[in-house]
């Protein structure tokens, strides 16, 4: 409330301007020593000088948003996690009650409407008050808000060394505070003075301005503060520790009230309505802020790959400290790819997977789009703290690369050996060079001596297999008795090592394996922008580290004909204005891999479903598990049985499913007779575990996105051209679930007839 203004004492006014320089300059230069600094500090040469040093001072203040927090939203707009280094979010004057504007300005400032920015009464009165022995301070809430100002803007440059606060204040300092304010009446109103001290004053080491203080003491917003928690949180500012409800709730009632009796004096309150108030108990409902990631209502770790690519993205600042200040103290809102329809199902599958887990195996699913390289979804079975319901913790993510190309830290574990899941990108290499799907190749070649004629254009083919050689052995399958010529496509879905090698000893050019690899965007999960190395054999069958959202995306590649898409996190992020600052885009390149050789590499794929190694994807009732709709997968499985995939698809959504080791080196524990989740499992295969895990997601998911028929591959893919009648026992089949149209013809014999095949589906070498 306002009263009458004293034109003696007006700074707005000519007269007032130079009283109030005089009581700046002169009254500083003695009278306020006996404020500010022993009386012995300030000689009359000082008080003489004290003109010219005010006129020295700087008369402009750079007013900038305080820190406030960083929203980190999913692709619906609900949020996953907050950010920041001052749990700050500003609101206008109008969103904020009367009671605190009234309250504030009645404790700390009764004459704010009445002054231009110094009160020389309040000084006068607070000289006479000190010289009484009553310690009382002659600020006014514009020179409070320039203090805040100026101590914020050094913190937001990383200068907290700089930050002086009230009781280290010297004279120098005073007197640029003074002149400031009086500079900075007029350039604001009192409306926005108030509303930015307000946004800006410290309550709380967990609550910086009105609305953050609102909801951590009383959880509810500044607009809806009652007068006794308005009067409350106004007597705070004072001394937020000695005044802290919490911890000393006794001074704090007494602060309260003493706010209240300045509401009565100065008429912002009523007798009844001030003795209601201090009748009233205090009543806090602490709501603690909760930062960070570690705190993400949902989806912990796709947070912190987004918060690690900002961080490593010089578009948001020059270094890593720069975009760190930008990340918890802008203000930013960060929209993000995270589809919560499948974020939930995603973790409560990867949570049932392992259930108790004392093993601590890893169990993770990682979505993306095909055609946009959007990351839908992404968990694992761990959390990032104690107590948050698992005992499995970490901060590392199972799904991403440990560093990004650059070599920036992006959280991740490194990735795990793919195993079989890797066969697809022989097949891909195979189809490329016009080469069908249903041609024989001699699976029963078991031999690779160190000098096997490999056709290569790029450099040599690195390793052997050759049991005539000490310490090495011939190729081995999972199972005795695929041992013989069979079609390329059987070779893939049944998972047969020796089939993919023969497939690859069959190419016009090994190098195609590498460069098929290489379109489809897969690296090594260590990341640094290190390609996989598939000119060693052993790599063939995945023996590198690939994160599984590279497998997703190299699969999703398949999925959109051949259409590679970088994955991407991040749709959009604004300033603390709305201004759009940075954010990612659908990044693709149509035809990475030839759309008729993705067609049949899905093809293929389709009948690791129907009859191969994805058959044994069972319920606890021993029923192959069932998507109901079109869909390809492989299996795959490290040679010590822990590290275990399914990477699988739909038009509209491809997901890698990974169980087993997923911190540790893959061959520091075994995945043979071993308990999971109650069950005992003789040797652990992709389609065991990772594979219920996957099918039972996909079910839950697979209508939120394109689940229609693939597209048909042409024909000379599948057979080679119209040929003869396949040979007896051999299958002719094309993938189920995309139509008659999808039926191969008859292949046509390029290598002697191969005994009959085996009619039940079985695991091959990759172990599913």
């Amino acid at each position: 409330m306002a009263s009458g203004k004293n034109p003696l004492f007006d700074t707005a006014t000519t007269l007032g301007k130079i009283i109030a320089f005089l009581g700046v300059s002169a009254i500083c230069g003695v009278l306020v020593a006996g404020l500010m600094v022993p009386a012995a500090a300030v000689t009359g040469s000082a008080a003489n000088g004290s003109v010219q040093f005010f006129d020295s001072l700087p008369s402009e203040l750079t007013v900038t948003p305080p820190g406030q927090v960083t929203k980190l939203l999913a692709a619906d707009g609900s949020q996953i996690a907050t950010l920041f280094a001052e749990n700050r979010t500003q609101v206008p004057l109008d969103q904020m009650s009367p009671n605190i504007k009234n309250g504030i300005v009645a404790i700390e400032d009764y004459r704010f409407y009445e002054h231009g920015g110094v009160d020389p009464t309040g000084i006068l009165r607070a000289l006479v008050s000190n010289a009484r022995g009553n310690k009382q301070g002659a600020s006014t809430l514009t020179q409070q808000y320039v203090t805040n100002v100026i101590n914020e803007n050094l913190v937001s440059q990383g200068k907290d060394a700089e930050v002086v606060l009230n009781g280290q204040k010297g004279v120098g300092d005073k007197l640029r505070e003074m002149k400031l304010a009086i500079a900075l009446e007029k350039q604001y109103s009192k409306e926005q003075i108030l509303q930015g001290y307000l946004n800006i004053v410290f309550f709380n080491t967990n609550a910086y301005g009105i609305q953050a203080a609102s909801q951590y003491f009383f959880s509810v917003d500044a607009k809806d503060l009652t007068l006794p928690q308005a009067a409350l949180l106004a007597g705070l500012v004072n001394s937020p520790s000695y005044y802290d409800p919490i911890a000393h709730p006794d001074n704090s009632i007494k602060r309260r009230n003493l706010v209240l009796d300045s509401m009565l004096e100065h008429g912002y309150i009523n007798k009844q309505q001030h003795d209601d108030a201090v009748n009233t108990p205090i009543q806090l409902k602490v709501n603690p802020p909760k930062q960070g990631c570690q705190y993400a209502g949902q989806a912990q770790y796709f947070c912190d790959y987004v918060v690690h690519q900002i961080e490593n993205d010089p578009a948001f600042g020059a270094d890593k400290d720069a975009r760190d200040q930008k990340l918890t103290r802008g203000g930013l809102t960060i929209k993000t790819t995270l589809d919560t329809r499948m974020q939930g199902p995603a973790q409560e599958q990867v949570d049932a997977t392992a259930g108790a887990n004392p093993d601590k195996w890893g169990a993770s699913l990682v979505t993306i789009e095909p055609g946009s390289g959007k990351i839908l979804a992404m968990a694992q079975n761990t959390r990032m703290l104690p107590g948050q319901g698992k005992d499995f913790v970490t901060s590392y993510n199972f799904n991403v690369d440990r560093t990004d190309p650059n070599g920036n830290d992006l959280g991740g574990a490194g990735g795990m050996q793919p195993g079989s899941t890797m066969k697809p990108v022989t097949l891909a290499a195979w189809l490329n060079e016009g080469k069908p799907t249903n041609q024989i190749v001699n699976a029963a070649q078991r031999r690779y001596p160190a000098n096997y004629p490999w056709k290569s254009t790029c450099g040599k083919v690195n390793g052997f297999y050759d049991s005539t050689v000490s310490g090495s052995d011939d190729l081995q399958n999972d199972e005795p008795g695929w041992y013989r010529p069979m079609s390329v496509r059987e070779g893939i879905y049944q998972s047969i090592n020796t089939a993919t090698f023969a497939s690859a000893a069959g190419l016009n050019d090994f190098c195609d394996i590498q460069r098929a690899a290489d379109s489809l965007g897969m690296h090594d999960g260590e990341g640094k922008g290190q390609k996989l190395d598939l000119s060693t054999l052993g790599n063939l069958l995945g023996g590198m580290n690939v994160a599984p959202m590279t497998m997703a995306n190299a699969f999703a590649t398949f999925a959109s004909n051949g259409t590679y898409c970088t994955p991407m996190s991040i749709t959009e992020v604004t300033d603390v204005q709305g201004k759009k600052i940075g954010g990612q885009a659908p990044t693709c390149q149509q035809g990475a891999i030839k759309p008729d050789v993705a067609k049949a590499v899905t093809n293929v794929l389709q009948d690791v479903l129907t009859k191969g190694s994805g058959y044994n994807i069972k319920d606890n009732s021993g029923q192959t598990i069932k998507l109901g709709v079109p869909d390809a997968a492989k299996t795959g499985t490290n040679q010590y049985n822990s590290q275990t995939w399914v990477v699988g698809y739909t038009r509209g959504l491809a997901t890698a499913s990974f169980f087993g080791e997923a911190l540790n080196d893959p061959s520091s524990r075994i995945g043979r007779g071993v308990t999971v989740n109650g069950k005992f499992y003789t040797s652990v295969d992709g389609a065991f575990i990772a594979g219920p895990q996957w099918a039972y997601y996909m079910q839950k998911v697979l209508g939120l996105y394109d689940h229609g028929d693939f597209d048909a591959p042409p024909q000379n893919l599948i057979t080679g051209g119209s040929g003869a009648t396949p040979p007896s026992g051999t299958t002719t089949q094309g993938a189920g679930g995309t139509g008659s149209q999808n039926q191969p013809a008859p292949l046509q014999t390029f290598a002697p007839q191969p005994p009959p095949v085996q009619t039940k589906p079985g695991n091959g070498k990759g172990n599913g």
